[in-house]
């Protein structure tokens, strides 16, 4: 029997691609089908389409389909398919996923639906609800969506524990990029009776964050250096440290550049250095969302040659 590649706890590189667009903001398509069969090919353990890296809140309903449809029809399920699922109601959620679904979607990662979750407290029986909800109406793996610090809510004690009593549930993204709410997200999991994975989505210390006990990522970084990061994985799984160091230590200057403050600009650095990489083809992002300077796209293409990523 071939084992379930999004069997819970699941550990592994997850790659969440960038947006291909056009300059009056139209995403490019034939870039879309380019770039996916690219990332594809380089056996990441899942893709994640429609994330918060391709744009997904700034795409209608109707384009996040369409995304779906046409990346499934180019991974012609070569890895499995993911879909970011965003929106600002459970019923909202549920009917999208389900067009998500017909269009290709095997799993999907559960955005915090907004305003809703805003502010500190959040009950933790509120979580387990919508989750829950969700989990019911879809019967496909999900994986929760913990936002940067500040951004949303923060997934911890009793909400892990309610994520986790949801069978369909098999990973959460810890986006938080705080070292010390990665760590006490992997000790209050590790503490279930039934774990569920911890992927981190810091592309700030990715390698640092498997070191404290992540068993993988869901990242964005993922959108461009995809081989390397398979690489950087699998040593980890294997124990080889200093593999995966060497690798970390010549992507990490780039990654944390390109998602230092203000991180919403971690978007257009990204397809600009897709662009040096000739994978797409403009750097365009969805107003209102901003382009960079000349100073940033040269010090990206200087890491960018440094990483190895271009010539």
């Amino acid at each position: 029997m071939v084992a379930n590649p999004l069997a819970r706890p699941f550990s592994g590189l997850i790659s969440a691609p960038f947006m291909p667009m056009l300059p009056d903001g139209a995403i490019d398509w034939a870039s879309l089908r380019r770039y996916t069969d690219w990332i594809v090919s380089q056996k990441p353990d899942a893709v994640a389409v429609n994330m918060d890296a391709a744009e997904g809140p700034a795409l209608t309903a109707e384009e996040r389909v369409e995304v779906m449809r046409v990346c499934a029809d180019v991974n012609a399920g070569r890895v499995p398919l993911l879909s970011g699922l965003i929106g600002g109601s459970t019923e909202g959620m549920i009917a999208h996923g389900r067009d998500l679904l017909a269009a290709g979607a095997e799993g999907f990662c559960v955005f915090p639906p907004m305003p809703v979750f805003i502010g500190s407290p959040i009950p933790a029986e509120m979580i387990r609800r919508f989750h829950g909800d969700i989990a019911q109406a879809l019967r496909v793996p999900l994986i929760a969506f913990q936002f940067p610090r500040g951004w949303g809510p923060d997934y911890s004690g009793d909400m892990l524990t309610a994520l986790a009593s949801i069978d369909e549930v098999i990973a959460i993204k810890e986006s938080s990029f705080d070292a010390n709410q990665t760590i006490q997200a992997v000790e209050s999991i590790a503490r279930l009776e039934r774990p569920i994975g911890i992927l981190t989505g810091s592309d700030t210390f990715i390698y640092e964050a498997m070191l404290m006990g992540c068993g993988g990522a869901l990242i964005g970084f993922a959108g461009t250096a995809v081989a390397e990061l398979v690489d950087m994985q699998r040593a980890h799984r294997a124990g080889d440290t200093a593999k995966g160091f060497a690798i970390w230590s010549r992507l990490a200057p780039l990654a944390r550049y390109c998602w230092r403050p203000p991180i919403r600009d971690f978007r257009p650095r990204m397809k600009e250095l897709l662009v040096m990489q000739g994978v797409i083809d403009h750097a365009a992002v969805r107003r209102p969302q901003l382009g960079i300077s000349s100073e940033e796209r040269n010090v990206i293409a200087r890491l960018g040659r440094e990483a190895g990523l271009i010539s």
